[in-house]
């Protein structure tokens, strides 16, 4: 009897431990489509003759904090990641944002299999796995729905340049702080005295809050700004950023893709 009171105890006990690394998994998803309206096919997009789409999952796999699925309408990009090692999943065509297909993306591969999902946008090719690496880990150690990355920004030009995200927070920002975001946005002439830092496009989702963005109604500001993460600012989720001195560059017009080549030649 005490022997087999034993080994229901170490049953249990196994159980709990994997229960416990179960829950502690993350996913990287990687939002991406041919018919972008500012750069349509942009994923295909070559960059040291490779697609862009396949350099950002590269990028992704790099950064090993776990698996690496591409979210797409596309058969065509699917078949491309495929064939260069990656891992993809056919998507409905229409979403309102990346995060839906994203959340649609889990929701056939990973439910209940990850608490931590980030969401990795397919148009920044050169991001440093180490960023991610650091978003994961800040995600890890402090208490959010939504985490994300932001940079210094380099100059005027950057700050009035409409298809560069800006964020701002309440002080500067220091390395491996995660300070709470207070505003997202494009354009601003309202700038005096606020710590503004150029936001880099990637999220880190708990999977509950994920599926409280997804069943949010679009906001106003997420459709007049044209920013997704307003959702979610608009309905008082918390998005905390990280600071991190790479600047991966996102890729919106055929003059991004221009500069990202020569970054990335270098």
């Amino acid at each position: 009897m005490v022997e087999r009171n034993e080994l229901i105890l170490v049953y249990f006990a196994t159980v709990r431990r994997i229960t416990l690394i179960y829950m502690k998994s993350t996913a990287i998803i990687i939002p991406t489509r041919l018919k972008a309206k500012r750069f349509p096919n942009k994923p295909l997009a070559k960059i040291k003759n490779l697609p862009m789409i396949v350099h950002v999952v590269n990028r992704a796999k790099e950064a090993s904090v776990g698996q690496v699925i591409v979210a797409t309408p596309d058969q065509e990009i699917i078949d491309i990641v495929k064939k260069n090692g990656g891992q993809a999943v056919l998507t409905k065509n229409e979403h309102p944002s990346g995060s839906d297909r994203v959340y649609e993306a889990y929701l056939k591969m990973l439910e209940n299999k990850v608490d931590l999902i980030i969401n990795l946008q397919g148009d920044m090719p050169n991001i440093e796995p180490n960023s991610i690496i650091k978003l994961e880990k800040l995600m890890r150690n402090n208490k959010c729905d939504i985490g994300t990355l932001s940079s210094s920004i380099k100059n005027k030009e950057e700050l009035e340049d409409i298809n560069i995200v800006k964020l701002h927070v309440g002080k500067d920002l220091k390395d491996n702080e995660f300070l709470d975001v207070k505003d997202f946005f494009r354009k601003s002439d309202d700038l005096d005295n606020k710590k503004i830092y150029h936001h880099i496009g990637i999220y880190a989702f708990t999977n509950t809050a994920l599926k409280k963005y997804v069943e949010l109604d679009r906001s106003k500001l997420e459709i007049e700004r044209n920013l997704e993460q307003m959702r979610a600012m608009e309905n008082n989720m918390v998005i905390k950023t990280g600071y991190t001195d790479s600047y991966p560059l996102g890729v919106d017009t055929d003059k991004d893709l221009e500069k990202v080549t020569k970054e990335m030649n270098r």
